[in-house]
């Protein structure tokens, strides 16, 4: 018997029958979830219930929010969004906010952080002052791939130019211990145009360049360190790996 259940009922002073009426199923439906603990209702039903009653979803029938919760590979993923534009700027805005060891903008271009968030400068400035590390990794604006990548896209504020525009706003930071800039290398531009990850301590942002659709169309999925060998990890030793093996750009001004 769902005991729960039927205190809830009795609580609320409300017999099968009326509860059936506010949920609308049959009085024989409500009596069998009573004398059932195993039977589920379905979450249409649940939540009419649980409103009707007063209680929480999880004191009437505790397996349904149980089986919701994420136990499998990914469980570290907080949201996906089916386009990088979708995603709110005030994520953006708050996981940068919430760093304090280490940020990692390694997206090819990086050049629509400095369109979407207001006074990034300001605010990369400060998290530098209060002893955080900041990294930008960027694709070589004179390089094949970005050539190569700038007639696929074929848009007017081309690849090169958005990288240049980051590298103008990096030297308006100035030299700045923490602050650390490098191109891709050679060899591994191509594997960095086609995925982007932006590491801010243990989350992260990252999007996989879909074909011949800039940054700002392709998909997103924001995620959360839970462990050392999940998604998180796996995408993190990827950007850092490409970091490692990256070349300087040049001292900021």
């Amino acid at each position: 018997m769902n005991s729960a259940l039927r205190s809830a009922m009795q609580s609320a002073n409300l017999s099968p029958r009326q509860l059936a009426v506010r949920v609308g199923v049959s009085g024989k439906t409500v009596e069998r979830w009573v004398a059932d603990a195993e039977l589920i209702p379905h979450a249409r039903n649940r939540e009419d219930a649980c409103k009707a009653l007063g209680v929480d979803e999880e004191m009437l029938w505790p397996k349904a929010v149980k089986d919701r919760i994420k136990s499998g590979g990914d469980r570290e993923i907080i949201q996906s969004y089916p386009y990088r534009s979708s995603c709110p700027s005030t994520v953006w805005a708050e996981l940068v906010e919430k760093s304090t060891t280490d940020i990692l903008f390694a997206g090819y271009t990086n050049y629509f952080l400095w369109i979407d968030q207001p006074a990034f400068v300001s605010t990369l400035r400060r998290k530098l002052d209060s002893g955080c590390r900041v990294r930008f990794l960027l694709g070589d604006p004179d390089g094949e791939t970005t050539r190569n990548r700038e007639q696929i896209e074929d848009v007017a504020l081309t690849v090169s130019t958005r990288i240049r525009i980051t590298l103008e706003h990096l030297d308006k930071l100035g030299a700045h211990e923490g602050l650390e800039a490098r191109f891709s290398a050679a060899g591994d531009a191509a594997s960095h145009v086609s995925l982007s990850v932006f590491r801010f301590d243990d989350e992260a942002l990252v999007t996989p360049h879909l074909a011949r659709l800039v940054g700002h169309d392709s998909p997103l999925l924001h995620l959360r360190k839970l462990g050392g060998a999940g998604m998180f990890a796996r995408f993190a030793e990827h950007a850092e790996d490409l970091w490692s093996k990256g070349e300087p750009t040049g001292p900021r001004a």
